[in-house]
């Protein structure tokens, strides 16, 4: 059996390169991929917690989890498309002024 903290350690990695490519990426698309993989790294730190103490409350938030990230997926890929067709570029520094 598989310890804990492996998980964990695994957990914390990835949610560390999901911060340092939302933080350091300038294309949108990279962004939303670091967002999902800050959301999977929690993913497996609840189903970590979970079977160590044999609960399903973990499964339950996990649940919950991948349904607001396929939301924030569809809503976040229509913003993207109407910004790419609109301003011919996926760079945050050409989309900083929403206007018209």
């Amino acid at each position: 059996m598989v310890p804990i903290s492996y998980y964990l350690i695994l957990s914390a990695v990835l949610f560390g390169l999901g911060v340092v490519g939302f933080v350091f990426k300038r294309n949108i698309i990279t962004i939303f991929m670091a967002i999902e993989l800050m959301l999977n790294a929690v993913n497996l730190a609840f189903v970590a917690f979970s079977r160590e103490f044999n609960q399903l409350d973990g499964l339950i938030f996990v649940f919950f989890v991948i349904v607001v990230a396929a939301a924030e997926a569809a809503v976040g890929l229509a913003i993207v498309m109407v910004i790419a067709r609109n301003r011919k570029s996926l760079n945050v520094e050409d989309v900083n002024l929403m206007k018209f």
